[in-house]
Formats: C-alpha cells, sequence, structure tokens
C-alpha cells in the first residue's frame, strides 16, 4: 500500500495545485483515477501572514506543528509544505513533527542538480527573496543564485500577494515575470526556480526565458515517488 501524505497547506492556490499534481502523478503510477491517500490541513493565510509580517517565525512554527499534529491523527505517514516562504521556520518544525517532512527547496536543488544547472535565479516572495531557505539549501549542494534587485522584489511580492494567492493571474504579470527572468538569463543564470508555489499557475515552462525550476510540482512529484516507495 503507498503511504499516506499529509499537505501542511499555507496559500489556497499552491496547495490545490500541489494536491492537484499528486493525484495526476499517482494516476500514471497506479492506474487511471487512483492515486496515494491524502489528507490536507489550512489554517486560513490571514493568521500566517499575520505572523510573518512580525518577524514571528515561531510562531510560524506553531501553525505548521498543528496541522502536523492533526494530518499525523488523520493517518499521513509524511509530510510536504508546499508554501516556500514558510519553510523559514522549517528548522523549528522539523524536529518536533508528529511526521516526517520532505523539504521543498532540496527537492528544487536535487532537480537543479539532476538537469546539471549551475547558477539559479530565485522568485518568490519579498521574505523568500531575501531570506535564508533558499541560499542555504543551494550553496550545499554548490549551487550559485541570484536574487531580483529591490524594486524587482517588491513588484514580484505585491503581484504575489495582490494577485497571485487570489487566482488573479494576468497577462501583464507574465510580462513583467518575463523581463524579470531575462535579467537572470543576462547575469548568467541557467534556469529560474518558481519558489512561490503560485507562481507556476503563471509562469509557464514555454513562457519562461529560462528552463523553469517549477518547487510545487517538483515537492508533489517527490511525495509521490516517497509515498510509492
Amino acid at each position: 500500500m503507498p503511504q499516506h501524505i499529509g499537505i501542511v497547506a499555507c496559500s489556497a492556490e499552491g496547495a490545490a495545485l500541489c494536491y492537484r499534481t499528486i493525484a495526476l502523478e499517482g494516476a500514471g503510477l497506479l492506474g487511471e483515477h487512483n492515486h496515494p491517500e491524502v489528507s490536507m490541513h489550512n489554517y486560513p493565510l490571514a493568521r500566517y501572514m499575520d505572523r510573518i509580517y512580525a518577524n514571528d517565525w515561531p510562531g510560524v512554527a506553531e501553525l505548521m506543528l498543528s496541522s502536523a499534529e492533526k494530518l499525523a491523527k488523520a493517518g499521513a505517514d509524511f509530510l510536504i509544505c508546499p508554501d516556500n516562504t514558510i519553510h523559514q521556520a522549517f528548522d523549528l518544525v522539523e524536529h518536533r513533527s508528529a511526521r516526517p517532512f520532505l523539504h521543498i527547496v532540496q527537492e528544487v536543488a536535487n532537480e537543479a542538480l539532476r538537469r546539471k544547472y549551475k547558477r539559479i535565479g530565485i522568485t518568490g516572495t519579498r521574505f523568500l527573496m531575501e531570506g535564508p531557505v533558499y541560499p542555504e539549501k543551494l550553496k550545499a549542494a554548490g549551487l550559485e543564485y541570484r536574487i531580483p534587485g529591490p524594486q524587482q522584489r517588491e513588484e514580484i511580492d505585491r503581484i504575489i500577494m495582490d494577485e497571485l494567492v487570489k487566482a488573479q493571474f494576468l497577462p501583464r504579470s507574465l510580462v513583467y515575470f518575463k523581463e524579470v527572468i531575462r535579467a537572470f538569463a543576462d547575469d548568467g543564470c541557467d534556469a529560474v526556480a518558481l519558489a512561490c508555489t503560485e507562481i507556476p499557475l503563471l509562469v509557464s515552462p514555454e513562457s519562461s526565458p529560462l528552463p523553469t525550476l517549477d518547487s510545487t510540482r517538483l515537492l508533489a512529484k517527490a511525495a509521490v515517488r516517497k509515498a510509492m516507495g
């Protein structure tokens, strides 16, 4: 029997894409309409953002741990969190969690190494782009990285929080992301990490000037592989 996957959700659109990917990937391995058992728990995004804006990462960790406990009681064997930003609290969660977690950034780094990329452009929320989560994991994997400039970081964050998490995917925002990704290419990047789980709903591999590392789908696919043993 495949293992039971627990999803510690934060933002709805990213969590929905992750769940949908698990179902699709599972069917490819287990047969039509089949996939590993999945449970999800989601506190409102507002509760996370209150803590993030206050730089209260222990508070973020407590929400994650509460979801983890609920999912363990529901029978989950292991957990994933389809939200890059709140992985800044991961070190406060990992050793206290009722079930083990896969780490979303580790899966991105693994895929970058598999595809032999060397320098990764990072797009995500302002907290993610300016935080330690991606730099630490990418450096540990021997990968270089770049982040956008201050004004670009502000606009990317605005697009995510004002549009993408509300399921608004506007052509002008795609144009902006493409400009950012072209700047990464000019700076020697050979791939871009879509390091907010909603960005892949706006930026597709076909529309991106660089190869994409889709953190949402990479995490979901890793979860299916683990569930299948």
